[in-house]
């Protein structure tokens, strides 16, 4: 038991590394093909990642990207692909902006009260396409990207002054009101270094939660029975219909709270500039992470790291978009690299098997020899 343990131990280590590995290869050879000397650009990406003001904002920038990774694992434990996460989350806090600027109440109300309707927009907003999936078979990819766009529209729709959005006369821009000083989430000060954004324990917790669902209960088994077979769940008595809408909501849930360490710790309003394409980076952050909790937090940081990184690259003469082309190939290296994974540890799985097979049949014969 040990040995097999270690070994889907590597094997589980295997795969993201050999993507990074692969990933950082690949980056050096396109910069050399542009004429630039990738070991210097490295190297300035390293010591830029080092310093304690990055490391505020590494953590500060991983902090939502974990969470859209959570919000996209929950879906792939069930073979469900969530490609809705962006839309989710952006329409999460659009209306947990509004209802928070509306109300001016104590903080323990006020900051539960938007977080709250963040979860049930974002739920809301997920279980139409897991309703529309067990009733008429649509497929959840389709319906979650159509409802991205339709999220973008509705908050266009409602972005407008007059109706759930104000223009602010000496900046020309257009955003929600303000949430009062009560609807502030708590931060950690570190001086000139910035602000760590308190929402970082919320997600840890989340993290928690998430680890414990799925591998210390019913519903966690049942859920990744369904995922690898729902013929078997059935026959188990599992209702996998129930666990399609139930695994949709839970995954809009935690999608509605993507947005909110901006929203609570920093912006405090919904506007036009409120970040957009978190869920996209949720569904890499996921993959990288192999859906583990821990694995999606190491992946979170490595993109809040390579978000910063770009930024020093502009000063050394780098094209800050070859920090763009990493991820994309990580992306890609991700997919190879479990696809190979998988095969070895299935040939070697394999392989174990028959050499136990030869040894207990070399037994049998020393036996009925003897």
């Amino acid at each position: 038991m040990k040995k097999f343990d270690k070994d889907r131990l590597i094997l589980g280590l295997a795969a993201p590394v050999l993507a990074i590995v692969a990933a950082f290869v690949l980056t050096a050879l396109v910069l050399l093909a542009t004429g630039k000397e990738p070991f210097h650009a490295f190297n300035v990406m390293f010591d830029k990642g080092l310093t304690s003001d990055s490391q505020v904002f590494i953590l500060n920038k991983a902090t939502p990207y974990y969470l859209a990774g959570i919000a996209v694992a929950i879906g792939f434990r069930m073979n469900l692909f969530n490609i809705g996460v962006d839309g989710q989350y952006r329409l999460a806090a659009f209306f947990a902006a509004v209802v928070g600027g509306a109300v001016n109440l104590p903080a323990i109300v006020q900051i539960p009260l938007i977080i709250l309707t963040a979860v049930l927009v974002g739920a809301m907003w997920a279980g139409i396409a897991g309703l529309l999936k067990v009733t008429r078979g649509v497929s959840e990819v389709i319906t979650t990207i159509m409802l991205n766009a339709i999220a973008t529209a509705v908050i266009g729709y409602f972005m407008i002054p007059g109706r759930l959005a104000q223009l602010h006369a000496d900046t020309n821009s257009v955003s929600t009101k303000e949430l009062p000083s009560s609807g502030h989430f708590f931060g950690f000060d570190m001086g000139t270094d910035g602000t760590i954004w308190g929402f970082i324990v919320v997600a840890a917790l989340i993290g928690v939660l998430y680890w414990f669902g799925l591998s210390r209960t019913r519903f966690g088994f049942d859920l990744q029975t369904v995922g690898r077979s729902e013929s078997a769940a059935e026959a188990s008595g599992v209702d996998v219909k129930r666990m399609v809408i139930t695994s949709m909501l839970l995954s809009g849930g935690i999608a509605g709270l993507v947005g909110m360490p901006v929203l609570l710790n920093d912006a405090h309003q919904y506007s036009t500039e409120f970040p957009a394409g978190i869920g996209f980076t949720g569904i890499a952050v996921a993959l990288l992470g192999r859906n583990h909790p821990i694995g999606i937090a190491l992946a979170a940081l490595l993109w809040g790291w390579l978000e910063i990184a770009s930024s020093k690259l502009e000063f050394e003469d780098y094209d800050k978009e070859i920090v763009g082309v990493m991820q994309g190939i990580i992306v890609l290296c991700v997919v190879v690299a479990y696809e190979v994974v998988r095969r070895y540890g299935i040939r070697r799985q394999q392989q174990k098997v028959g050499e136990e097979l030869a040894a207990q049949a070399r037994n049998a014969q020393q036996e009925v020899a003897a």
